[in-house]
């Protein structure tokens, strides 16, 4: 990443209303070129109508925004002419064989018949989709029709490619895949934003996040900086017994005199908590007790914490998007 070079997007203020909602509030970004930038908030918190924006697909009603140096209102032509959008859907024709698909694509895009043809098999193989290449888009599964989406994004490779919740619905193997494609794709000098409400992914992917709740940007930094910024760590514990949690959520509550949550997994408890002197003696209470751990830890919080603790609710937990209608009349390259 070049730190020296102009940044990739710059935006100031930037507010979408939508009837009596606003859906975007008063926004700022700024992304590095050669980066990946995650957008991180729950489903209703202004994200996809951000990327919108910055893709040219809506028009800001106020603020303004730049992409590579170009206003997306009044240089809208030159900015599609250098980014593409992978929305959360796939939109490849399903009657058409992925091969198909990319050939369309690509003569669309200027290609030959003979580089089109070409350019496919070369994405094909990237993408790890020969051998379902001849296949129909619609037999194809969650991560392959993600796969090609993006393949399909690639026939001419942009500057920079906006991700919108690239992985949503796809099972831990296909979400690993496409995030093995997100680091090719920066490796090879794209700029990448991504949205997301899966805070493991910006953890893995992105260099910074800016966090969005209600249309504005609450906190921005790098997945570090954001987990210091809570102040404190966090205590892990896994009990041995599902049944003892209880015990050791109220022996834990009263030796740290914090709040104990409960995770998902039905024998953890984890506790934010300021220093480690209270965490010794905490955990040799629940031995006294009788109550066995099969693991601790205490370290930085996760970014789920610090979603909760910038929001006071959980990441998931967001309003749906408002609808939009949005015609695209100008060429832009939308997958």
């Amino acid at each position: 990443m070049n730190t020296h070079s102009p940044p990739a997007v710059e935006a100031v203020g930037l507010v979408k209303t939508f009837g009596g909602t606003r859906a975007v509030d008063g926004l700022d970004l700024h992304v590095a070129a050669g980066s990946v930038y995650g957008v991180l908030g729950p489903n209703g918190a202004g994200k996809t109508t951000t990327i919108r924006m910055l893709a040219t697909l809506l028009r800001p009603d106020a603020g303004y925004a730049r992409v590579l140096g170009h206003d997306v209102v009044t240089d809208a032509a030159a900015v599609r002419s250098r980014v593409c959008l992978t929305g959360q859907y796939a939109s490849v024709d399903e009657d058409l064989t992925g091969t198909e698909n990319l050939i369309l694509l690509a003569r669309l895009l200027g290609h030959d018949r003979s580089a089109a043809r070409a350019r496919a098999a070369a994405l094909v193989e990237a993408f790890g989709l020969t051998e379902a290449a001849g296949r129909m888009a619609k037999t194809y599964s969650g991560g392959m029709r993600r796969r090609l989406d993006i393949a399909a994004s690639l026939v001419v490779t942009p500057d920079l490619m906006f991700l919108d919740e690239p992985t949503t619905g796809l099972d831990p193997r296909s979400r690993a895949q496409v995030w093995d494609i997100v680091r090719a794709l920066v490796a090879g000098g794209t700029t990448v934003i991504l949205t997301t409400q899966y805070l493991d992914e910006a953890d893995q992917l992105a260099d910074r996040i800016a966090v969005i709740d209600h249309g504005r940007v609450i906190a921005e930094g790098t997945p570090g900086e954001l987990k210091s910024s809570v102040g404190s760590g966090t205590l892990h514990v896994r009990v041995r017994l599902p049944e003892q949690r209880a015990d050791a959520e109220r022996l834990l509550t009263g030796a740290l005199g914090v709040p104990v949550r409960y995770e998902s997994d039905q024998v953890a408890l984890s506790a934010r908590v300021s220093d480690g002197e209270p965490v010794a003696e905490a955990l040799a209470g629940l031995n006294r007790a009788g109550i066995e751990l099969t693991e601790f830890a205490l370290g930085q919080p996760s970014l789920d914490e610090v979603f909760l603790a910038l929001t006071g609710h959980p990441a998931d937990d967001g309003a749906p998007t408002p609808t939009e209608t949005t015609t695209d009349t100008n060429g832009a390259r939308v997958a």
